[in-house]
């Protein structure tokens, strides 16, 4: 949840690149030659060399999902605005992330050095602008720099490092001040900064842009020397090339029939992950266990924290091999199961029956909540809204998308306490009914994703 603006390469950026590639010409054409004649290939476009590709990926994700946990640190949103400031100032992935960079560290600088509340106020708008941006952009340059086989695993790394800036923000914040916390979020924001400048932009992007020996530089660096890489830098070019001659795409047009079931796809997955309550739980974890009946939410909470770690790791190690759709379903149903035992307990409270028991069913279903939405909703949402757009539509559509997940996250969070104010037992029993809504749109809507490239996958949804 970057690179200056790619212009014409200097000089002598050009004479290396020319020097190492010279028997390359631009066109789709001679991208079905392999771009280095080597005594030894790998046959799939997909496969990569143990010497330094998968290193150069890995690094790649890690640099990036060093977003991810600045998202993790603190909430806030930009969505309505991050398509058009890409589209205007000519954007890539890569440097929309370091400038969401520096808006988290003038946020978290403001917070710390603020003595009165409007400081406090322009540093938290900061920071929730930064993560706003993170939020869409993390995911979908992992998915474009990721080979096939490790996309969905890599991109899932995205939501584990939000749960780990979130956890750790919580561990810390009972130890430190909050001025001091502050300071802690600038750390993933300057490890961000340095490590785009030894990553390559995404060649998806380069591809589109029209910077054609930096793209396949970079799809090389990617996937590794030994790789031959000419199929699937054919495919993406012949992907790119039969989006030139589409018009220009406004937020109107998602709605044609072309893209409107990526568009259902997208933001149905972004309505039931919010409207199963993740954030009503998440934020008010504390209060939850205290109106459970017990005296302090304080051991809930430091439970809730560690649990969505190692939970949200088995997610990422299932996420290409069970597959996107199975994943989506167990923790829609998990999620259920902990919102029944969690409405139990406060209906039990009410009547005055089993009262020895509410405690325990409360913090159980809590933590069955916690455990099943991180080893599937929370992350797998992500990972196929970064699959299913095509490139041409990807800034509007994903701007689209982020933006009903968080104003569905803020209608959660405000309206908890309302509706428990209304009725404890009424209110998960309304988060229940969304999970389970969501098993069945996932089985009759969501595509499978796992083991496609983005190209196919967008094809088999459009056809």
């Amino acid at each position: 949840m970057c690179r200056q603006p790619m212009s014409p390469c200097p000089n002598d950026k050009d004479m290396a690149i020319d020097h190492q590639y010279k028997d390359i010409e631009n066109g789709p054409s001679e991208l079905e030659k392999p771009f280095i004649q080597q005594a030894k290939h790998v046959d799939s476009d997909e496969e990569i060399d143990e010497n330094g590709s998968i290193l150069m990926v890995l690094l790649s994700t890690c640099v990036a999902v060093c977003g991810s946990f600045e998202f993790g640190s603190c909430v806030g949103y930009s969505s309505p605005t991050q398509s058009a400031i890409r589209e205007d100032l000519k954007l890539s992935l890569s440097q929309a992330m370091r400038m969401s960079a520096v808006f988290c560290i003038t946020g978290w600088l403001a917070v710390f050095f603020s003595m009165e509340a409007y400081l406090l106020d322009i540093g938290r708008f900061f920071t929730g602008y930064g993560i706003g941006i993170f939020s869409y952009v993390v995911p979908v340059f992992i998915a474009e720099i990721a080979p096939k086989n490790l996309r969905g695993g890599l991109a899932t790394l995205n939501q584990l490092m939000i749960v780990c800036g979130a956890s750790v923000a919580y561990i810390l914040g009972t130890v430190i001040t909050w001025r001091t916390l502050a300071l802690t979020g600038l750390l993933p924001c300057i490890l961000l900064l340095v490590g785009l400048f030894f990553i390559p932009e995404s060649p998806r992007w380069l591809a589109k842009v029209g910077l054609q020996k930096e793209f396949e530089f970079a799809l090389r660096k990617l996937r590794g020397k030994y790789a031959d890489v000419s199929h699937e830098a054919a495919e993406i070019q012949a992907s790119i090339d039969s989006l030139q001659d589409l018009p220009k795409v406004r937020m109107l047009d998602l709605f044609d029939a072309k893209y409107m079931r990526p568009l259902i796809i997208g933001v149905g997955l972004m309505v039931f992950q919010q409207f199963g309550g993740i954030n009503g739980i998440g934020f008010y974890s504390s209060e939850t266990f205290v109106a459970a009946g017990f005296s302090s939410g304080k051991i809930g909470t430091i439970a809730y924290a560690i649990i969505q770690v190692p939970i949200t790791v088995v997610g990422a190690l299932l996420m290409d091999k069970s597959g996107r759709r199975p994943l989506l379903m167990v923790s829609a149903t998990g999620t259920f199961l902990g919102c029944i035992l969690t409405g139990a307990s406060f209906f039990l409270k009410g009547q005055a029956l089993l009262i020895e028991w509410v405690p325990v069913l409360a913090v159980s279903g809590v933590l069955v909540y916690i455990a099943a939405f991180s080893i599937g909703m929370g992350a797998v949402p992500w990972v196929i809204m970064s699959e299913i757009f095509p490139i041409h539509v990807k800034g509007v559509a994903g701007s689209l998308v982020v933006l009903v997940n968080w104003l569905g996250a803020w209608a959660v969070s405000y309206t908890f306490n309302f509706l428990m104010s209304w009725s404890s037992t009424g209110t998960f029993s309304i988060y229940a009914g969304f999970c389970a809504l969501t098993v069945v749109f996932v089985a009759k809507i969501v595509p499978e994703t796992k083991g496609k490239t983005l190209e196919q996958i967008q094809a088999s949804i459009n056809s």
